[in-house]
């Protein structure tokens, strides 16, 4: 197998999870800055130019960030990120899917549609108007999460998962792109800090 990589949340996320597993997978750095992700060879091995993405040893090409991560737990079941059982990988994907659609995607473009536009503004449409509501609409949900999870200690409850690492690997993100996670939010604060100690935070750099 072989990981393109690059910088920025998306990739994170997928080299947490593969040090979180404890297996190595080669890697190949990927020039976002240069836009070497929108042009071949690299949209003739992935076509929607987006990293990171995982070359299988069939030689398939495996994009986004949570069919990578769910192809890696079924070769790797242990330890499990998403779940053991029909119910765990239920709740698993339920929480990565609200945290996805609600906090990261519109994180994401509230950052590529303000700061990141001059980086993306000849990469996909964007739209500086709707900037601002985006990243309102994550604060919003950041403050819905937090009451959910208090008394948790992760995500979904006693087990550390993929949307655990999500989430993380954006808030940490978000922090360097003018979108910090507000103190108010004291459970999500104390969880964030929870993660920050995993030895996979400090390695998969």
């Amino acid at each position: 197998m072989k990981l393109y990589e690059s910088i920025g949340p998306n990739p994170r996320v997928v080299k947490m999870f593969i040090h979180e597993k404890g297996i190595q997978i080669p890697r190949q750095q990927v020039d976002l800055m240069a836009g070497e992700n929108r042009k071949e060879p690299y949209t003739k091995l992935n076509p929607s130019g987006t990293t990171p993405a995982l070359e299988t040893d069939e030689g398939v090409i495996l994009a986004e960030i949570t069919t990578i991560c769910e192809y890696l737990e079924e070769l790797h079941p242990n330890p499990p990120l998403i779940g053991t059982t029909p119910m765990q990988r239920a709740e698993t994907r339920m929480w990565v899917r609200r945290i996805d659609l609600g906090i990261l995607e519109p994180m994401a473009n509230g950052f590529r549609f303000s700061q990141g536009l001059q980086m993306f503004q000849d990469r996909l449409r964007c739209i500086p108007q709707a900037a601002d509501d985006l990243k309102t609409c994550a604060r919003e949900k950041l403050e819905w999460l937090d009451d959910k999870i208090a008394g948790r200690e992760w995500i979904v409850g006693d087990r550390f998962t993929l949307a655990d690492i999500m989430l993380y690997a954006f808030l940490e993100f978000g922090a360097q792109v003018g979108q910090p996670l507000d103190a108010k939010n004291k459970n999500l604060t104390a969880w964030f800090d929870r993660v920050k100690a995993r030895e996979s935070v400090k390695v998969a750099a």
